[in-house]
């Protein structure tokens, strides 16, 4: 009998995978992969509720298992699968819609950000997101959602959504709870500091890619936006550009704030930009050449993702069967 408690998270293939998606989530997956059963999932479901060109979408959601993979996420002790492989869950999303206020989801920060920035596609899907979410997170009864702090409100909703219908049809689903590391968690972009490193950046220069190359990663954090001081000090509030790339280099090295803070102490921002992007190369090195080598080995790659799909599916499966039958479904 498994007693280890079930993880859930994923991230969408609608671009590279960054320096925050590898410090901020797959470093820590990777962590918790010993002491919990693990579901981690390429979400390409949640990816089309912005227009996505299919050829593209194929090949970043094969790239992104291949980098999950790279990235130490071992397939024979994790569930590695890719979202839309699982039919169970569009089945438990319209369920779960049924048991979910319009107020709840119109009051989704995350609705009122993407709606902004897709104002010519602002469609039912983009609203409904949250339920597919919390479908996914339901459907394989995970205790802990590894997640950044602008997805804690919908692991909130997932919350009141699964106790009000087990208040409803008696105890069917696990409720889940945020899993936020205390490091890593939330990497800013390294030109605008301000907000949170991301694929879709404004700026290129603010965001590192795991494949990107060596001299690029150097430039990037070369050209990081700082401070007139000089001197290397944590303080998010006055200095939040270098505290971005403290935070940085201490989830690199395993450094403490305050040891890195020490390393550098004396040191001016130059040596300390350069020292931070040398990390960083070194980390992605053997990612980014493991990646390449998994996606010359296609055979592979469907091998591993239709095994994830097949172990997916079975949990998924129990417990769409359990919550037909208390909603009062006929099985077939």
């Amino acid at each position: 009998m498994n007693d280890k408690k079930t993880i859930l998270s994923g991230i969408q293939p609608s671009g590279e995978l960054t320096l925050g998606s590898y410090l901020g989530a797959i470093k820590n997956w990777v962590e918790l992969s010993s002491d919990y059963d693990c579901f981690y999932c390429i979400v390409d479901m949640h990816a089309v509720t912005v227009r996505q060109d299919p050829a593209l979408l194929r090949k970043r959601t094969l790239e992104q298992l291949a980098q999950y993979i790279a990235c130490g996420l071992d397939p024979e002790k994790n569930t590695i699968f890719i979202q839309s492989h699982i039919p169970e869950l569009a089945q438990l999303t319209w369920v779960l819609m049924c048991h979910t206020g319009f107020g709840e989801l119109s009051r989704m920060t995350q609705f009122k950000d993407k709606s902004a920035k897709n104002s010519d596609n602002i469609n039912a899907g983009l609203f409904t997101y949250p339920v597919l979410m919390a479908a996914d997170i339901l459907l394989y009864q995970a205790h802990l959602v590894p997640v950044g702090g602008d997805q804690k409100q919908h692991v909130e909703l997932t919350r009141d959504i699964a106790l009000r219908f087990n208040a409803l049809h008696g105890e069917v689903f696990t409720i889940p709870e945020s899993f936020i590391p205390k490091i890593g968690a939330r990497i800013m972009s390294l030109t605008s500091p301000e907000n949170k490193m991301s694929k879709s950046d404004a700026d290129p220069d603010g965001c590192v890619f795991l494949m990107q190359k060596p001299e690029e990663i150097m430039r990037r954090f070369k050209r990081a936006v700082t401070d007139s001081e000089t001197n290397v000090r944590f303080d998010p509030a006055k200095k939040p550009g270098i505290s971005n790339l403290i935070s940085v280099y201490s989830a690199v090295s395993g450094n403490s704030i305050t040891e890195t803070e020490a390393l550098f102490s004396g040191k001016g921002y130059g040596d300390f930009k350069t020292a931070v992007g040398e990390a960083v190369v070194e980390l992605f090195r053997p990612i980014r050449e493991e990646t390449d080598r998994l996606l010359g080995d296609k055979a592979y790659l469907e091998s591993a993702y239709k095994k994830g799909a097949e172990k997916a599916s079975g949990v998924a499966g129990k417990t769409l069967r359990k919550i037909y039958k208390k909603i009062g479904f006929i099985p077939l």
